[in-house]
């Protein structure tokens, strides 16, 4: 019998480099996809940005979800119309949608660190609720500071009102995670 010292344990396949990095600029195409599918509203317009930042989180892992969201911003910043309503430029990050965009990277690397290396789809479900949750609370903390100046009316136009369409966004990305992890994340 070999002894635990000798006991040799199968190499988890990694993504290479240029993969990753390939990985990490889709999902920041993606999240910039994504804001210009947008229904507008004031002061926070809905769109499909945070269903990508979850998916950049379940799918790429802690680091490079955050990392991909992190690239998008900078995107942004550096002036590419990547933000909704094809906007772009450093005043975004201090104005109204500021704490979301923001909130971005934290939420990524919530969802990947929740999810791990788990697969299920309760444990999904529950990575990614504590993500919309990190974008939801930055962004109500943020748009209250900058604009709505009520904590109580922040919450109601900045956090509640998107309830039933991030609940739609969160059960296709839960969906969406579930079918592509094998594809995407190493076993």
């Amino acid at each position: 019998m070999q002894s635990p010292a000798t006991i040799s344990v199968p190499a988890v396949q990694k993504r290479s480099l240029l993969m990753e990095l390939l990985l990490i600029g889709s999902f920041a195409l993606l999240t910039g996809i994504g804001a210009q599918i947008e229904i507008p509203h004031q002061p926070v317009p809905y769109t499909l940005q945070t269903m990508f930042v979850l998916l950049s989180g379940a799918l790429l892992g802690k680091r490079s979800g955050a990392a991909s969201q992190l690239l998008y911003l900078v995107a942004g910043i550096a002036g590419l119309p990547v933000f909704s309503g094809l906007g772009f430029g450093i005043a975004r990050l201090f104005g109204p949608t500021g704490g979301y965009l923001l909130a971005f990277p934290v939420a990524a690397f919530v969802v990947g660190y929740l999810t791990g290396e788990g697969t299920s789809f309760g444990r999904t479900l529950i990575a990614m609720a504590a993500g919309l949750f990190v974008i939801f609370s930055l962004g109500t903390l943020q748009l209250n500071l900058v604009l709505v100046h009520d904590m109580r009316n922040a919450i109601a136009s900045g956090f509640l009102i998107f309830s039933w369409w991030d609940l739609l966004k969160l059960a296709a990305a839960a969906t969406i995670a579930r079918q592509l992890r094998g594809r995407i994340r190493p076993a």
